[in-house]
């Protein structure tokens, strides 16, 4: 095993709640593009050696309507705290240059952005979580807890493709504005996950 991340995920997209996307890549996104945000804060990992606990990446991606067709375009923040060579490892997990989940998603991408180093600040509080990134993202989710739900636990989705794992919470953005990499929008439906693992 070269690396291990553990962290949580958080996003925030284009689509009205509940994003079409998220429960398939074939399904067509609300909107004419699907917009969204992804970020994983990862809370332990190491990469080939490194350490990289306590940091935290994101990816802002403009996609066709149905993102199984590719061509998205993508861009990445790697959080500024990180030192070079933690960037560097970062970086080549999340290109997918080293497998795991990414891998999975490159030949969907069919413009690279490139990556920008920028201050990123995670706050987790119960059912919201919000994400600032520079000035570019600015967003805050709430998880959603159904109506009738005496047990106070939020939906989920599950048994879906997605790099943050196979099950998520569904949440609603209570702000949302990203103006990254050329990608401009304001977002609605979102999802987070306490806790991803990856490894490979």
């Amino acid at each position: 095993m070269s690396w291990k991340l553990e962290g949580s995920y958080f996003e925030t997209c284009s689509c009205d709640v509940v994003c079409p996307c998220t429960a398939s890549f074939a399904l067509g996104a609300t909107h004419d593009r699907c917009r969204v945000t992804l970020v994983f804060n990862v809370k332990a990992g190491e990469v080939q050696g490194t350490d990289v606990s306590g940091l935290t990446v994101a990816a802002v991606a403009d996609t066709p309507k149905v993102m199984s067709e590719g061509n998205w375009r993508l861009g990445v923040f790697i959080d500024a705290a990180a030192s070079d060579e933690q960037a560097e490892k970062l970086g080549a997990v999340f290109s997918g240059s080293l497998g795991g989940p990414m891998e999975a998603l490159g030949p969907l991408v069919g413009e690279n952005l490139g990556a920008e180093r920028a201050p990123i600040e995670v706050q987790e509080s119960g059912l919201r979580h919000s994400i600032r990134i520079g000035d570019a993202v600015d967003f805050e989710i709430e998880d959603v807890v159904p109506f009738g739900v005496q047990t106070g636990e939020p939906a989920r989705l599950s048994g879906i493709f997605h790099p943050a794992g196979n099950e998520l919470t569904v949440a609603h953005a209570t702000r949302s504005k990203i103006n990254a990499f050329g990608i401009e929008y304001e977002g609605n439906a979102a999802f987070s996950k306490a806790q991803f693992s990856w490894a490979a």
